[in-house]
């Protein structure tokens, strides 16, 4: 069959028998892969998401806060899923909690997602 006869056929797709080693040493790059992706994205990712819960949990009424959207205004009142601010003399408006960013004067504590 083309010029090569069948033993050889066979000997070209055997496995090599010599050196290859454990089988857990092939896989030591795709581990060292995954832990680095972990120290380097997942974990500061997971401890920012916390810092971002806790602060939002800590909310109070009269708090002085900036949203994502760059609204300035003091809390007046806070529900499990929104807080109702006052932004200027009788106007009050109703946002999402999740859309607080931070405190007045302070750093904010949620990143702008347009950064990453």
């Amino acid at each position: 069959m083309f010029g090569v006869d069948m033993p050889t056929l066979f000997a070209m797709g055997a496995p090599s028998q010599g050196g290859s080693g454990p089988i857990w040493v092939q896989f030591l790059p795709f581990a060292l892969i995954l832990a680095i992706f972990y120290f380097i994205i997942l974990l500061p990712m997971k401890r920012r998401q916390k810092k971002v819960q806790e602060f939002r949990e800590a909310l109070k009424v009269g708090d002085k806060v900036i949203m994502t959207s760059g609204i300035y205004g003091s809390i007046t009142k806070i529900d499990e899923r929104s807080v109702q601010l006052q932004v200027a003399d009788k106007v009050r408006i109703e946002v999402s909690r999740a859309a607080v960013g931070g405190l007045q004067g302070q750093d904010p504590v949620v990143q702008d997602s347009g950064s990453m």
